[in-house]
């Protein structure tokens, strides 16, 4: 591909009034970052990463696929036999071929805002990108590089018997980025593993309980809900990819379900069921209580392919978009805990595209006074997390939702190199509303419309989330 500067001013701005929404209003606001897979370890210990094939290929199952779709030899792309500069140019020789991926825009956006890269990554530039790139990362601390993207706060995703040592590392250094953690459940519902037993151990041992029945369990869960709280702790999160139901059940019933588990005996898909339900709803609660906002990832079938989970290992990069029915989960969990007044705040994120309508109307049916904005309807994610993705969300929630109340986007990824997805995001919504105006389908009163725009890209998610 010919060398040009393909990230210009406008990149995305396809009218003067797009570029005043942009330049004017949402291109220099702070970034809240409330959902991401950072490491509290690499921020807390502040060591420059130094080379971009790790700050860009490791962990990053978007490129991965890229370059096996390219025909890339896995050695090349998890591989521990290569240097870091063979896999590098591995990625630049399949960047061309990303045209109309978002991996595209993804990839040269942070070229340009990390490295002040104008050259198109191809195997004609790789070497010198490759040297100026490392030349910055050398002396680049991830505070550094998340503070350079005017980054406010970011929330990690954190098991719940993670002693979150390093958060308490970061909040001590005094870093001008909060750094928060996010109680991520999934393992305690995977009762049905044979590694929920070893799972059981460690919640002992964080607790220092014994877990002999299922009161001592709950008994765990509060105390380790308590101690994220003491942290900081705005948010939770769940993300098991598989179908999921509510089913009506009784504290003894699930009590008897736990017990029959720790004496190590196999359960049936209801007992299963059973537990989950009445764990999502114990969990709800408590979120409520806390006054945290509860996040549900729903919709990925995972592990895909055997062989390279076997060769690999979890996270292999093979998980896709699953066509599970979610509908009626939503409607009996939230309805459960609102009957009672106990919903907390929430966001739901769908990965199957066609369940776009499903989740923005269902959302509608539960707020509440008590804040404007209650039931959010999250930003396209995983495979959603794209031009057509985002703008197929923000249409869709502009048509059965309030797009204005509406608290943004953030970069679910395990990169500090990520966040011009902000950016991006940015971009595209200032471009929607400009071409509306140009239809007139929406006023052209750019001080009202330039506040919303600042509203979804900063200001809702300062004060949904109240982060201290």
């Amino acid at each position: 591909m010919k060398a040009t500067n393909f990230i210009t001013d406008n990149f995305i701005l396809q009218s003067e009034i797009a570029e005043t929404l942009y330049h004017t209003y949402a291109k220099d606001l702070p970034i809240i970052d409330y959902h991401n897979h950072l490491s509290p370890k690499q921020i807390a210990e502040n060591k420059p990463i130094k080379n971009i094939t790790d700050a860009w290929l490791d962990g990053d199952h978007y490129k991965w696929r890229a370059m096996r779709a390219n025909g890339i030899d896995e050695i090349f792309v998890t591989g521990s036999a290569t240097s870091k500069k063979e896999k590098f140019l591995k990625w630049a020789e399949t960047v061309p071929y990303t045209l109309r991926n978002p991996l595209f825009h993804w990839t040269h956006l942070e070229l340009k805002r990390y490295f002040d890269v104008d050259d198109l990554l191809q195997p004609s530039s790789a070497e010198s990108i490759y040297k100026r790139a490392n030349a910055i990362l050398e002396n680049k601390t991830p505070a550094q590089l998340l503070e350079d993207m005017r980054v406010e706060v970011v929330c990690t995703t954190d098991d719940p018997v993670d002693d979150l040592k390093y958060h308490m590392e970061i909040a001590e250094k005094g870093f001008s980025v909060k750094v928060f953690p996010t109680f991520r459940a999934d393992a305690l519902f995977f009762i049905n593993k044979q590694s929920f037993l070893g799972y059981l151990k460690k919640l002992e041992a964080v607790t220092d309980c014994t877990i002999d029945g299922f009161d001592a369990f709950l008994n765990a869960i509060d105390k380790r809900l308590e101690f994220f709280n003491e942290q900081g702790c705005k948010l939770s999160d769940f993300g098991v990819g598989e179908a999921l139901s509510i089913v009506e059940v009784s504290e003894e019933e699930v009590a008897a379900v736990f017990s029959k588990k720790i004496s190590g005996a196999q359960l049936s898909q209801n007992e299963v069921n059973q537990y989950r339900s009445f764990l999502f709803i114990y969990l709800g609660k408590k979120y409520h209580e806390y006054n945290w906002v509860q996040q549900y990832h729903l919709g990925p079938i995972r592990n895909n392919n055997s062989r390279l989970l076997d060769q690999i290992g979890l996270d292999a990069g093979v998980d896709s978009i699953g066509d599970f029915p979610m509908a009626t989960f939503m409607s009996k969990l939230f309805n459960t805990l609102e009957s009672t007044n106990q919903l907390a705040k929430t966001i739901t994120y769908n990965l199957n595209p066609a369940h776009n309508e499903v989740f923005a109307t269902m959302m509608g049916n539960f707020q509440g006074s008590d804040v404007a904005g209650k039931m959010q309807w999250g930003s396209g994610w995983w495979f959603l997390d794209q031009k057509d993705g985002m703008e197929k969300q923000i249409n869709c929630l502009s048509n059965m939702g309030l797009l204005s109340r509406f608290v943004g986007m953030l970069t679910d990824s395990r990169s500090f190199l990520s966040f011009p997805r902000h950016e991006y995001f940015r971009r595209i919504l200032c471009n929607l509303l400009a071409e509306d105006v140009k239809q007139g389908l929406i006023p052209n009163d750019m001080e009202f419309l330039g506040k919303m725009v600042q509203d979804i890209c900063y200001y809702n998610a300062k004060n949904y989330f109240n982060f201290n």
